[in-house]
């Protein structure tokens, strides 16, 4: 990229008869801005209530500087758009703070030690719920197992007077103790549900591990378990995990958050704090309601926020499938290390195309999770299904894809006819960077080395035909941290060092854009974040390096100094 001379630059972007000349709230000066824009860097930012005021060169800033003006000097350091979370699940990350962390677990007798000593502190009925393992990634595998995954006798056995709920990585399966059976109504004749399945050892014995819509007999237990609390208990639960997502967002730097599935109860208190003024991170929310919620209550909370921007709900969020880790993708053709099965359809292809129905009526986008190659096809073939709907609505239009920007959540592993499909039909592919080092050491297991190189992340055969990507981590199936997202995502390199297939990197521009504009762009919100512009609202974030030119292995070690939103330091990292 070549970079214009700031003083060439300050004419061309600062001219007097468009900009008011009242003094700025806040000026950085010193920085080295990547404006996502063009031209493409500056020196200076001013910033006037809640949106950007001027971007050009150091001089060109004292005009925008009075006696209550806060200069910040970055002092070289790196300014670009904030980041932009394109699908995480923001009250799932403020829970994961409060439960056991399990992702840097490397075995089950380690998980098992866990779950003893917290059940130690617990009253005995208490559930005791973790997040975050993953049988693959143990130094070795667990003994007894079924299909890799453990059984529940030494679970039950560290807490025998307490359910256990351990959330697998993926979110996609969970394991349960006895206990946690009891109260859930779990017994040897329970059938599996749709879309779901309970592991059972090879006499039929459940082995405790319950996948994709299986958890949610046990999910129902221990909400039901939850809402016996009284109403104010629940509500301080509510808005202390909500406190502890903004903190985790502001000190890694994002500032707008896209929520992949919120319920009603969940959006009434998103609107709360937003009237309160506390949304300290603009969100994007995805309903995650059934259908008939959706026709009787769906309409009346679509909302596009215009004024303060803070809070937009404009997307249905559904799952067409589960997760390659718990074999819960659903796949053209049997898993390679399970050939007895092809993963499972989560939701029927009947319910979705009525979702696909009501959001096409109703103005609302799409969003579906879809991991598996046969996922990702059908999901497409019903956006096809509705996109030739929209356009027979209006034959004089010209015969290009209705701008929808529906989205596939996650698009992980592709059939090579399906590629050049999002470009086609104008879908959105929001992919996860960190899920592919993430999930590479079993990728080839699962799929093979043939079916992992034509489709499996492949970003580069995504962009080269067009497509929109929009990144993001997934949280709190990963860490919400920007950085290692991006390092992944034009690395491809997990922690051993290996690439994988790193033909399918992207470039440091093309991950650091789909952090910023085109993950603004998947939320219809291209025109006012995403890039430094005037006009354009005062989201950015200070890194102490530059990510665009940084050598490669400095690239994790980056920090966020500052974190800005709507002109207002949110985060500010303290001096050594």
């Amino acid at each position: 990229m070549r970079c214009l001379p700031f003083l060439a630059l300050a004419a061309a972007t600062l001219s007097p008869a468009q900009i008011s000349r009242q003094p700025a709230d806040l000026v950085i000066r010193n920085a080295r801005i990547a404006t996502m824009d063009a031209p493409e860097f500056a020196q200076a930012i001013a910033i006037r209530g809640e949106r950007i005021t001027a971007v050009g060169a150091n001089a060109a800033m004292a005009e925008f500087t009075g006696p209550g003006t806060r200069v910040i000097d970055a002092r070289g350091a790196f300014l670009m758009p904030g980041f932009i979370e394109s699908h995480g699940h923001f009250m799932g990350l403020g829970q994961f703070q409060r439960s056991l962390n399990l992702r840097e677990a490397r075995s089950w007798e380690e998980i098992t030690r866990m779950v003893a000593a917290a059940a130690r502190e617990a009253k005995p009925g208490a559930w005791i719920i973790g997040r975050g393992f993953h049988q693959s990634k143990w130094t070795t595998p667990p003994a007894p197992h079924v299909q890799g995954f453990p059984v529940h006798d030494a679970l039950t056995k560290a807490a025998p007077q307490n359910p256990v709920l351990l959330a697998h990585a993926s979110g996609h399966a969970a394991m349960v103790n006895a206990r946690a059976m009891e109260e859930s109504g779990i017994t040897r004749e329970t059938r599996d549900p749709r879309g779901g399945a309970l592991l059972r050892d090879a006499q039929g014995n459940l082995t405790g591990l319950l996948n994709e819509r299986a958890q949610g007999l046990a999910y129902r237990a221990y909400n039901a378990y939850l809402g016996r609390r009284p109403a104010a208990v629940r509500a301080a639960d509510a808005r202390a995990e909500a406190a502890l997502a903004f903190r985790e967002c502001l000190r890694n730097g994002v500032t707008s958050f896209q929520d992949a599935g919120s319920s009603f109860e969940t959006v009434d208190l998103f609107r709360a704090l937003r009237m309160e003024g506390r949304l300290d991170v603009r969100l994007w929310v995805m309903l995650n309601e059934p259908d008939a919620a959706l026709a009787a209550r769906g309409a009346s909370y679509r909302v596009i926020d215009t004024e303060k921007q803070r809070l937009t709900v404009r997307a249905i969020k559904r799952s067409l499938d589960g997760a390659l880790g718990s074999r819960g993708a659903w796949l053209l053709a049997p898993y390679s290390d399970l050939p007895s099965s092809s993963g499972l359809n989560t939701t029927p292809l009947e319910s979705l195309r009525a979702t696909a129905a009501y959001a096409l009526a109703h103005g609302f986008q799409l969003c579906v999770h879809a991991i598996g190659d046969r996922a990702n096809r059908e999901t497409l073939n019903v956006f096809e299904e509705f996109i030739r709907r929209k356009r027979s609505q209006n034959p004089v239009a010209p015969p290009a894809s209705p701008d929808l920007r529906w989205r596939v959540e996650h698009a992980q592993h592709l059939s090579a006819a399906d590629i050049p499909r999002f470009a086609a039909l104008g879908v959105i592919a929001s992919m996860q960077g960190i899920h592919c080092t993430s999930d590479a050491p079993y990728v080839l297991a699962r799929l093979g080395a043939q079916r992992a190189e034509e489709g499996a992340y492949v970003w580069r055969k995504l962009l080269d035909s067009g497509a929109t990507i929009a990144n993001g981590t997934d949280v709190p199936v990963e860490e919400i941290g920007p950085i290692a997202n991006f390092y992944a995502s034009v690395t491809r390199k997990g922690g051993d060092g290996a690439a994988f297939y790193p033909a399918q990197r992207m470039t440091r521009l093309e991950a650091m854009r789909s952090y910023t504009i085109q993950a603004a762009r998947a939320a219809f919100e291209e025109n006012d974040k995403g890039s430094i512009r005037r006009g354009k609202l005062a989201d950015v974030v200070i890194l102490s390096r530059d990510l665009l030119s940084v050598p490669e292995e400095e690239i994790r070690s980056t920090e966020v100094l500052y974190t800005i939103v709507g002109g207002k330091v949110m985060y500010e990292k303290a001096p050594r």
